[in-house]
């Protein structure tokens, strides 16, 4: 089977999915968003995807936690309301769940992932909810009975477990492995790395050259996985928030590294440069 050759993300392209915010918005305008991870240990993963959903733009962000010993605030911004992670899946109105981030592979872990899936709601499966589904094919299928989209933002590595094949294999053909994800679990997928590829459910491939380098640093992936799901709870298509939220992700880093540093980028420091990207963005 020939594959599709991958078509490039453009600023012009993604810039076209935001509409700016009329004057009487509100909160509520912008959707609820729940960031569920943070096992022990873990728990800023969970912390950075939910700063980062915040700040690209969702009304509302709950953070569930799965640690024993848990924080009742972040600190850093307290506008996030934290909670136990079971709990938060029994939120009203949720628009958008990410899960994944920090959330380790425990028994407690494997039910919040079979809880959420079972909701009617957008979801974004990142870190250990990738690994966990590729030792669960009853999850697997539960994904192709779901009504609303499944996002999936695997590496490399977590691509090889979805795909039970080796890392290598993967990145000697990421073309046809980000397109078989999307078809096996059902998703838009994008796989993460050096030039990114995002595979639609369907079967059109993208592919964003922003980043560098200066990204490959903890907490790149859970910046991203909450971007992610800001722009899902705000109105975007699946498609189109993962090719918003990968080429801004990028991009912020591209930036972040030609005015500050590329050596010792912080996914926080590239936040707030998505942020301001993305401002500007709507401003044109």
């Amino acid at each position: 089977m020939k594959l599709p050759r991958p078509t490039p993300v453009t600023p012009k392209q993604v810039s076209a999915f935001l509409k700016p915010r009329q004057k009487n918005s509100h909160k509520g305008d912008f959707g609820k968003v729940a960031i569920i991870g943070g096992g022990d240990g873990m728990i800023g993963a969970a912390f950075l995807a939910g700063r980062a959903a915040l700040k690209l733009g969702a009304g509302v962000v709950h953070v569930g936690l799965l640690a024993d010993k848990m924080p009742l605030l972040d600190v850093n911004m307290p506008e996030l309301m934290v909670h136990r992670a079971q709990d938060t899946l029994k939120l009203p109105g949720l628009d958008v769940i990410a899960i994944g981030n920090g959330l380790g592979r425990s028994l407690a872990a494997h039910k919040l992932l079979f809880d959420a899936i079972k909701l009617d709601v957008a979801l974004v499966l990142d870190a250990d909810a990738l690994n966990i589904l590729a030792e669960r094919p009853d999850l697997r299928g539960m994904l192709f009975e779901r009504k609303r989209p499944t996002l999936l933002t695997p590496h490399p590595g977590e691509a090889a477990r979805l795909l039970h094949m080796k890392t290598e294999e993967v990145q000697d053909a990421r073309v046809a492995s980000a397109l078989d994800i999307a078809q096996r679990y059902h998703g838009n997928v994008v796989l993460k790395g050096a030039d990114s590829l995002i595979a639609t459910a369907d079967g059109k491939v993208f592919v964003n050259k922003t980043g560098n380098p200066g990204m490959s640093s903890a907490g790149m992936g859970d910046a991203l996985c909450g971007m992610v799901a800001a722009l899902l709870a705000q109105g975007l298509a699946a498609d189109e928030a993962l090719l918003l939220a990968v080429h801004l992700h990028g991009a912020a880093g591209d930036a972040l590294a030609e005015q500050v540093a590329t050596i010792g980028m912080s996914a926080t420091e590239v936040t707030e440069w998505a942020r301001w990207l993305l401002n500007q963005m709507v401003a044109r």
